[in-house]
């Protein structure tokens, strides 16, 4: 009994960790320039970027406007050139 309930705690334990390591949300700055960000951050409000939902999706009619970057680390684009923080 002892065996199953420790492996049980391992399984959630487990499975908690995934479930976090899994969020994510998608930033763009007033380029067009989006990119996944791993982690939640706080950016400083003159940066002017938005943050969105990891779900979120730039409309049709946005598309020819918005484009992916991404960039291992935290940080953000600026002019083309990842600004790590």
């Amino acid at each position: 009994m002892k065996s199953l309930t420790k492996g049980v705690l391992v399984c959630a334990s487990a499975l908690a960790l995934t479930a976090t390591a899994a969020s994510a949300e998608i930033v763009c700055n007033a380029e067009g320039d989006c990119w996944h960000a791993k982690a939640r951050a706080d950016y400083r409000p003159e940066i002017r970027l938005n943050v969105h939902p990891d779900n979120w999706k730039w409309a049709e009619n946005e598309g020819r406007n918005h484009r992916w970057r991404e960039h291992e680390g935290h940080g953000y684009w600026r002019s083309g050139i990842w600004i790590g923080l």
